[in-house]
């Protein structure tokens, strides 16, 4: 158990300092970029985002660009415990052309776009 907390305290670590890095590179001022927009990139190319919730806990998404899967964990920050809330392929997810969408689909736009003037 405590080899886990201190697993997930040292990974968000890691990853914060390395947003922190990566925003002071990108000549922004940190205060004008949240912590869950500045994403880490690794050398193997995973990409991930810290944030903290609630004050209870930090989440911890995952990407891996090359599978086309994410995964989101939580550490609390209590105890420094990690839980795997989730792990999915997203490459039909990024496929599709709609989805929860309001207004006008892509499809009628498209076709909007079409009609001649």
């Amino acid at each position: 158990m405590m080899r886990t907390a201190l697993l997930g305290i040292l990974t968000c670590a890691g990853l914060a300092a390395a947003s922190v890095a990566a925003s002071l590179g990108g000549g922004e001022a940190l205060a004008e970029r949240p912590e869950a927009l500045v994403p880490s990139q690794t050398e193997s190319g995973v990409i991930a985002f810290c944030s903290v919730v609630d004050d209870a806990y930090q989440q911890l998404t995952v990407i891996d660009p090359r599978s086309m899967a994410m995964s989101v964990y939580h550490v609390e920050l209590a105890t420094g415990a990690v839980e795997l809330k989730c792990v999915r392929t997203i490459r039909w997810d990024l496929q599709m052309t709609c989805y929860n969408g309001k207004g006008l689909l892509p499809q009628e736009i498209h076709s909007l776009q079409e009609q001649p003037r």
